[in-house]
């Protein structure tokens, strides 16, 4: 451990996979004291095995909800306070892929459960991060998880990419509102492997992927520990940057 992240408390929604485990750990092996939140009871026990076995299950506090529900994200910022004394810094990074297909056949209810996971969600974390660090005195920063999917067009699904979009503008407007006690920015990682990517495009993904990875120029795709070491340098450094929406995509987006 270099400890860079000495004496910080963060909260990480979905982090029983992908980018909020990547995080969780590397927070960890930074110092930190984390409370991960994830609706899927394995994901949490996988991670947290993972954080026992690297020597720091004593850091890690698992709670399972449901980021679209008001109680349950509150519980994970009570819990940071119960058990860790405070909070500097929550990620608000739990999502879904959304409603898929063509719009006309997309229903209102996959539509607002899109919404509720990838806004609501974002918008109670911030919510009550900031109330907390408010209370406390001490400033904080917020990250939310958007995608280069909610800054151009033909990015991602529809759904999923309109509420990215809301996503970005929620931390711009957000970064005014809480400023300057509390930074508020934003991730925007491009095409990404993971499980996630797998199962979204099935047998389409290998050859998806390394098409996307030709046309980066730094000739790959994402990784979740791509995102988590962006995540480092927006909590322990850059301390005068808030309200950007930080793209994480390879040079990806470059030539647009």
């Amino acid at each position: 451990m270099s400890g860079r992240l000495d004496g910080k408390v963060a909260v990480i929604t979905g982090g029983g996979s992908g980018i909020g485990r990547a995080t969780t750990l590397t927070f960890l092996r930074e110092s930190a004291r984390v409370v991960i939140g994830d609706l899927n009871e394995a994901g949490l026990a996988e991670t947290v095995a993972l954080a026992r076995a690297q020597g720091h299950a004593d850091r890690l506090a698992p709670l399972r909800g449901d980021v679209s529900v008001e109680r349950d994200v509150a519980g994970l910022v009570e819990l940071a306070v119960d058990r860790f004394q405070g909070l500097d810094c929550i990620f608000n990074n739990a999502g879904v892929g959304g409603a898929f297909g063509p719009i006309g056949e997309s229903t209102a209810e996959e539509w607002d459960f899109t919404f509720a996971v990838l806004v609501r969600g974002v918008f109670l974390g911030i919510k009550h991060a900031s109330n907390r660090m408010k209370a406390q005195g001490r400033g904080g920063s917020i990250i939310n998880t958007a995608s280069i999917a909610g800054i151009g067009g033909g990015g991602g699904p529809h759904a999923y990419s309109a509420a990215k979009a809301a996503v970005v503008n929620l931390t711009k407007t957000l970064a005014w509102n809480l400023g300057p006690e509390i930074r508020v920015n934003a991730v925007a990682p491009g095409w990404m492997e993971g499980d996630w990517m797998k199962r979204m495009l099935k047998d389409k993904y290998e050859d998806l992927m390394g098409k996307r990875a030709k046309a980066t120029p730094l000739k790959r795709v994402v990784t979740a520990e791509d995102v988590a070491e962006t995540m480092m340098s927006l909590i322990q450094g850059n301390r005068f940057v808030t309200g950007e929406i930080i793209v994480i995509d390879g040079g990806f987006t470059s030539s647009t």
